[in-house]
């Protein structure tokens, strides 16, 4: 018996023996239509608190994209009981930490404090999402950060730049073609009331969940939750338009120039995306074996893409990284995608027919199951350490909800990847790795004018 098989079997009992149990976990909706949702985990005294609002990037318009973020960022400047700074030196004084984050799909605001001060803390934030408020001049400074911010993580990378790109080229009718800190031009022309309409358009109850994971009392919490987000007044959730992204009829290419150290390139196919891991439709069946599939290609140190291209195993070395990605979760399309940079002396050209010759051996001869059933084991021991963290649990609950699921999404998700077969997995590297669905991108080092 192999050294890591034992240790894999020791932590998987300790998971079966503990006191925490997904089924303890319970959910509830408030008369306003909020969600509540409540894991105890006794072992330490400590929670997580966080606020899921369904909305970010990709239910914003043109012209106005980035506000989802800009609105994150003024949800920290007050309501009329909380002043600007206010907030953040309640909750350390409270014991805690906190932070936010805004993505494609949602815009999260999320707590760590001492278990008894989970009452204070939940007050803090059902103020301010139904209570924000804040002065014009402080919107204008607060957009002077955010323009940095860009600056920052997007216009001095670009790797970023390009990825922003290739993405806008990727997706043509989806929303998804928007960055999440928005364009430059957008954050300089967004207005004080473009972000206090976008406030009372999505931060409405029935758009919104409260995760709460620690050392808590699942009816207590219920009583607090009614005690402050329960005062909020109901209000219907705005309709959403499809926004149906149209089927590729080509491939696509982009070729990006930019003074950069090392070139790029990478591969993008439109395909199938998760929507119910409960579901028995092919569409689901394909995803869970995309998921696989890319586990094998690069789920692991010396995977196959690693060890054939970085590692040069058996003939050249063609690239100094390379990776390979799934979506699997989100409100909208997904992509399997390939990404190489190139080793030095090799084109990029080179490095993509090398990529796709690893997925056709996939299509041609399959994976093993051997190789399988090692990705499997990784992903359950991921599911096992995620135990360790109230923070992790709390984020998988609120990405549940966001996307639809049930409590038990989860567990119902590693049965059903513990199902897929090699001939699933090959199936889907035949059938889905279409021309016509395929987006190439090119990050093109440019020398300096």
């Amino acid at each position: 018996m192999k050294p890591t098989f034992i240790r894999w079997a020791a932590l998987l009992l300790a998971a079966l023996l503990s006191p925490h149990t997904w089924a303890q976990t319970e959910r509830f909706t408030l008369a306003n239509g909020l969600t509540v949702i409540v894991q105890p985990d006794r072992r330490a005294p400590t929670a997580v608190h966080m606020l899921w609002v369904r909305v970010g990037s990709m239910d914003e318009v043109d012209g106005a994209s980035g506000v989802a973020h800009v609105l994150e960022h003024m949800m920290f400047k007050g309501t009329p009981t909380v002043g600007p700074g206010e907030y953040s030196r309640r909750v350390a004084a409270l014991g805690g930490t906190h932070n936010a984050f805004t993505s494609r799909d949602a815009t999260v605001y999320h707590q760590q404090v001492p278990s008894d001060q989970v009452l204070a803390v939940m007050a803090l934030e059902a103020d301010r999402f139904a209570n924000n408020q804040w002065s014009d001049d402080e919107f204008r400074r607060e957009i002077e950060v955010i323009k940095e911010e860009r600056r920052q993580r997007v216009e001095e990378s670009p790797r970023a730049r390009f990825f922003e790109a290739y993405t806008a080229q990727v997706f043509l009718a989806s929303p998804y073609r928007r960055p999440v800190i928005g364009w430059m031009s957008d954050i300089e022309s967004l207005t004080p009331d473009d972000a206090r309409a976008f406030h009372r358009q999505w931060y409405v109850p029935a758009n919104a969940a409260v995760v709460v994971a620690g050392d808590v009392d699942p009816q207590q919490v219920r009583l607090w939750a009614e005690q402050t987000y329960g005062r909020i007044p109901a209000k219907a959730v705005p309709e959403r338009k499809p926004r149906v992204e149209p089927t590729q009829q080509g491939p696509r290419r982009l070729e990006y120039r930019a003074r950069a150290e090392q070139s790029v390139i990478t591969l993008g196919w439109k395909v199938p995306q998760l929507r119910d891991p409960a579901a028995t439709d092919a569409e689901t069946q394909d995803a869970l074996a995309l998921t696989l599939l890319a586990s094998v290609l690069d789920g692991y140190n010396g995977a196959r893409l690693g060890r054939a291209l970085v590692q040069g195993e058996g003939g050249q070395r063609l690239a100094d990284s390379v990776d390979a990605g799934y979506g699997l979760l989100g409100r909208g399309p997904q992509l399997f995608s390939l990404t190489g940079v190139p080793a030095p002396g090799v084109g990029v050209d080179q490095l993509a027919d090398a990529l796709r010759t690893q997925l056709r051996r996939v299509a041609e001869q399959g994976v093993t199951e051997a190789e399988l059933q090692r990705v499997k084991t990784q992903w359950r021991a991921s599911e096992v350490y995620k135990l360790d963290s109230v923070v992790n649990q709390a984020r998988e609950l609120g990405s549940y909800w966001l996307n639809g699921w049930g409590l038990d999404a989860g567990e119902r998700l590693l049965q059903r990847l513990m199902a897929v077969t090699p001939a699933q997995v090959r199936s889907v590297a035949q059938r889905l790795f279409d021309e016509r669905q395929l987006s190439v991108g090119v990050l093109v080092p440019e020398a300096k004018p």
